[in-house]
């Protein structure tokens, strides 16, 4: 039997997750701000203590390198305002998402999964077929199922820049 238009979705985001949960469950300390290059992206702690991450409006070329840390605030960034999206909050602007540090990155990326699969839980093929601007803005004509699309490879995506550096770090040692 064939999966439904809300079912298929969710499980290749489990089956995503389920390949973060194996690196997610090895990080160290040390792997968040180890710089992989010369030419990297990482966060920072600013005066108030709040980790901000390195950032250009427009790509740099070369692309940095980014460190784990900076993928997960990333991860972090995006996912938090994917859930503004669908829970028809206020979407919240690149700076007011701060990355929580090493102690906390992982159980906060954890939390957003729980209320991602919420969002996902409740879906109906209507809730698909809405118009939804993220990421990519109104002109664009999308749904909310291209949304919950684009979470789901965003999030391979991520998933494998972070388990790439972890293994390098790791072999590197």
């Amino acid at each position: 039997m064939p999966a439904s238009r809300t079912e298929l979705p969710r499980w290749q985001f489990d089956l995503t997750w389920s390949l973060f949960e194996y690196h997610l469950a090895e990080l160290e300390p040390g792997d968040f701000l180890w710089e992989p290059a010369k030419l990297c992206w990482t966060v920072h702690q600013d005066d108030d203590g709040a980790w901000r991450p390195d950032w250009a409006d427009s790509e740099p070329d070369p692309v940095p390198v980014p460190t784990i840390a900076w993928l997960t605030w990333h991860i972090g960034w995006w996912w938090s305002v994917a859930l503004d999206h669908a829970n028809r909050r206020t979407p919240r602007g690149r700076e007011d998402i701060t990355w929580p540090g090493g102690d906390s990155a992982v159980e906060w990326l954890r939390g957003l999964r729980d209320e991602w699969l919420a969002v996902l839980d409740g879906l109906t093929d209507a809730d698909l077929d809405v118009p939804s601007a993220y990421p990519w803005g109104e002109e664009a004509g999308l749904t909310f199922a291209h949304t919950v699309v684009w979470v789901n490879s965003e999030l391979m995506k991520n998933v494998s820049e972070i388990g790439q550096l972890r293994l390098i770090r790791v072999s590197a040692a």
